[in-house]
């Protein structure tokens, strides 16, 4: 499994949609929202469909083979 560090730098959150992009796991926000769509992604570990949703320090997210872990910096 690949494991990847994201930290928010100052921020309180970053949406879903824009994580899966900054973090290079899909080409643009658009694409981001299409794989939660699709039910690809999961936030600590359950499904999620909001779009959106605001992704907060200690939180995971995982697609495919890949786990994102957001921290405050």
């Amino acid at each position: 499994m690949q494991k990847i560090t994201f930290p928010l730098q100052d921020h309180p959150y970053v949406e879903l949609n824009q994580l899966l992009k900054l973090c290079g796991l899909c080409d643009s926000g658009g694409a981001g929202k299409q794989l939660v769509a699709e039910g690809h992604v999961r936030v600590d570990g359950k499904p999620e469909s909001r779009k959106t949703c605001k992704i907060t320090a200690g939180q995971k997210v995982s697609l495919g083979d890949v786990q994102i872990t957001v921290v405050a910096q």
